[in-house]
């Protein structure tokens, strides 16, 4: 039998099993799911069991930033070409919007332009328009930290580079796709000298055939030799920060960030222990903000470390959610 196939049957038949008024939190819960959370998980001990969720308190952590990097020193030229193509294109389009313009005006007043002048006009102003975009929408996927700069300080920094005065280095993160918090600061190991970097901003940047988090990182008055192509072991520090841990397992991500599934309490209320499907537990989604990967997991903000958080069989109480929303619109319907 396919695992997958089997794992759905058990969530959809816990999805079914479940009343609906076990669907929606309960107004008097101590702890508040999200707003728009329409129906929470609800599952007895049996069914705990089956789906594999292990509820645990979270500790509180405090560690300083420090990822270490593989540096890459690119060629200026890339950056030069790139703002190059952006300016031009742009002039290109103003250049055909003016003359579009004009010919309108002329047109329009009768005054020696035709139809087909016009359309040609449009035609190249459409064209040039769409380069421009296009040239913009390049740069943007190439250099993400310098879009964010104001255009003087932009400019400066394009100078700097074309002039050798300073280098753009690329520090990648093996086997890392997320970056929760930029690094304050970049030192750079040049042949056992440590050279500190200003740390730009990341993104996907020229040349990433790793295909995972990258920074951009500036450094003036490299030393001599230290040029282009060079690579270097690269560390990304950053300011201590606290929070609670958490392992991997435990954050999901969806459209609104990182989340993590808690199990809610109900005030005042301890029943005596009888039957095992008398005893549920209802889970909540609780949006979280990754500060930093520690170990196996990652310190985030958003919860506290006496919380009952759900370190396994989250993916499960999600899956289980979409589920039970969906049986819900159903009954809805009718």
């Amino acid at each position: 039998m396919n695992p997958f196939a089997g794992r759905f049957a058990l969530l959809t038949a816990i999805a079914l099993a479940l009343p609906a008024t076990a669907l929606c939190a309960d107004p008097d819960d101590d702890d508040k799911a999200p707003a728009g959370t329409a129906t929470l998980p609800t599952l007895n001990v049996d069914q705990q069991r089956a789906a594999g969720v292990v509820v645990a308190h979270p500790a509180n952590a405090s560690a300083a930033q420090r990822d270490d990097a593989i540096g890459l020193v690119l060629d200026p030229l890339s950056l030069v070409a790139d703002a190059g193509e952006v300016d031009a294109s742009a002039a290109g389009a103003r250049a055909a919007n003016s003359e579009l313009e004009r010919v309108r005006a002329l047109y329009g007043a009768g005054a020696g332009a035709s139809l087909k002048a016009l359309q040609a006009a449009q035609a190249e102003q459409a064209k040039t328009r769409a380069q421009a975009d296009l040239a913009s929408a390049k740069f943007a996927a190439n250099w993400p930290p310098l879009v964010a700069m104001p255009a003087a300080e932009r400019q400066k920094l394009i100078d700097r580079a074309a002039a050798a005065k300073s280098l753009l280095v690329r520090a990648d993160i093996p086997g890392r796709h997320i970056l929760a918090s930029l690094p304050d600061q970049a030192v750079l190991d040049v042949d056992g000298v440590s050279v500190k970097g200003a740390v730009l901003g990341m993104g996907a940047l020229p040349g990433n055939e790793a295909q995972g988090v990258a920074v951009l990182i500036e450094v003036r008055a490299a030393p001599p030799g230290f040029g282009a192509g060079a690579r270097v072991p690269v560390a990304l520090l950053g300011a201590p920060r606290t929070g609670v841990v958490v392992p991997r397992d435990a954050v999901l991500y969806d459209e609104g960030g990182a989340l993590v599934y808690k199990q809610l309490t109900k005030a005042g209320t301890t029943r005596p222990s009888t039957a095992a499907a008398d005893h549920v537990a209802r889970y909540a989604p609780v949006r979280v903000k990754l500060i930093q990967a520690h170990g196996d997991g990652w310190i985030v903000e958003g919860i506290d470390d006496d919380d009952d958080i759900v370190v396994r069989g989250a993916g499960v109480l999600w899956s289980l959610q979409g589920i039970a929303g969906r049986v819900a619109g159903d009954d809805d319907d009718d």
